[in-house]
């Protein structure tokens, strides 16, 4: 365990290629005039320590949101068949409770078990809180927004990996940083 007292805040690299990730995106959409929600999500989940974890934690995001997107856009409108109006109604809990399972299941089929937590929220978000006309085009932005985002960071921390902003900020002359904030602290850099 870390000893509480050699805690110090700092801003690090990931922290700074996030917000560069997460501004990037808002203002992607914002020129495009759509809603960057859910691309800044993508892109904050998806930034990684390095791009392996980038692609991990992004992959992680874009599957499980692909998963429950599809899974959601399969399930609503077999419920439709018995509530046309929508609505939650107590059969949804059948809905939810078979969607789970198929989530977890294709999840670990994929061999992407981090999918399931994201891919649950959308999966839920399409069964209790989207409308009846807008469940497809709902899902749809989701799994594009999401990829976006997720892309975009992953384009961030390959285009700047940690030893190339190193070797730049020495060539400035910023030494400073304690080679970027002791490199080494076993990459558990705050977000």
């Amino acid at each position: 365990m870390k000893n509480v007292s050699s805690f110090r805040l700092h801003i690090g690299m990931r922290n700074v290629k996030t917000a560069i990730a997460a501004t990037l995106c808002a203002l992607i959409y914002f020129l495009i005039d759509r809603n960057p929600t859910f691309a800044c999500i993508g892109a904050i989940f998806g930034m990684g320590s390095d791009t392996d974890n980038s692609k991990l934690n992004g992959g992680n995001r874009l599957f499980g949101t692909i998963i429950g997107g599809v899974i959601g856009m399969l399930l609503f409108p077999i419920y439709l068949i018995f509530y046309p109006e929508g609505g939650i109604h107590y059969p949804l809990l059948i809905f939810l409770f078979i969607g789970t399972v198929l989530l977890v299941l294709t999840s670990l089929f994929f061999r992407w078990p981090g999918a399931i937590q994201p891919g649950g929220v959308v999966l839920c978000i399409i069964l209790f809180n989207t409308p009846v006309e807008t469940y497809i085009q709902y899902s749809l932005n989701r799994m594009f927004d999401t990829g976006f985002g997720v892309v975009l960071a992953i384009a961030i921390n390959v285009l700047f990996p940690r030893e190339r902003v190193v070797r730049f900020l020495n060539k400035i002359g910023v030494h400073e940083l304690d080679e970027l904030n002791d490199t080494k602290l076993n990459d558990t850099e705050s977000m």
